[in-house]
């Protein structure tokens, strides 16, 4: 019965006629705090809504803080892992939801963050383990964040470090992973051969002209790529409910970019 619940959530956040997605996180009040487009979370979440978004993920402020109540429905993903940018570790990040918590306010997934190479992997690698099962048993889908970082990371980039960190994902079970796109699609392309559940690119830090997002992104999709799961990069755009729609078109549609770009509200 699980595995059905699973299917059915998963169709809340993966549209079931294209099989992509278009996540825009919403977590980064723990980690850095308000910063410019989270500082009114109903409105972040009513513009991206509006744009065609399938959900949006962030930590339990977001449901308590975040829900509208009105507008166009999205797919609601609960993060559970979390540190503060003045933390003694940043890389340290430690379960702070459980997915049982994420239940009760009705999300559609949970979302967890693991840094492959940092100081205390072994320690978020059993969280992961842990919280991926916890999923099987009660049929909620499981995001992971894997990241290549640590001391024996030579860049977060680097097409063997971002293949690695995801097929850990995949090992362990998640349903989906998110990570850093190597930088061309033929490198992206072995990061998807070797992870066997969906891959969705992260946006990063944010870019200096949209057409570079958009381009990056139609790359993506055009090799595997599930999609996207793009935080500051949209919710810092000068209009995000329009850069949404844009990446949906690629995202879903399979636009070029050119033709993306001439969108208009």
């Amino acid at each position: 019965m699980s595995k059905i619940g699973k299917a059915i959530r998963l169709e809340r956040i993966i549209d079931r006629k294209t099989r992509k997605t278009v996540i825009v996180p919403m977590d980064h009040g723990i980690t850095v705090g308000p910063i410019p487009g989270l500082i009114d979370l109903p409105s972040a979440v009513d513009k991206v809504a509006e744009g065609g978004a399938n959900a949006v993920l962030g930590h339990m402020g977001l449901p308590l803080h975040g829900h509208r109540g009105y507008g166009r429905d999205i797919g609601l993903i609960i993060h559970l892992s979390a540190s503060t940018s003045l933390g003694p570790d940043p890389n340290h990040k430690v379960l702070v939801t459980e997915v049982e918590d994420a239940l009760k306010v009705g999300a559609d997934a949970v979302s967890i963050h693991i840094n492959v190479g940092a100081d205390y992997e072994p320690e978020m690698l059993r969280d992961l383990g842990r919280v991926a099962r916890t999923c099987d048993l009660w049929g909620m889908p499981l995001v992971a964040m894997m990241y290549p970082r640590g001391p024996k990371v030579r860049s977060e980039h680097d097409v063997e470090h971002v293949k690695l960190a995801a097929r850990v994902g995949a090992e362990l079970g998640v349903d989906i992973v998110k990570t850093n796109y190597p930088g061309s699609p033929e490198s992206f392309s072995e990061v998807v051969k070797g992870c066997k559940v969906p891959v969705v690119i992260a946006g990063g830090p944010k870019m200096s002209t949209e057409r570079e997002l958009l381009q990056m992104v139609y790359d993506s999709v055009q090799v595997g790529g599930t999609g996207v799961a793009i935080g500051r990069n949209i919710f810092q755009a000068k209009n995000p409910t329009l850069l949404v729609r844009k990446l949906c078109a690629i995202v879903h549609q399979g636009w070029p970019v050119e033709e993306a770009e001439r969108i208009r509200l």
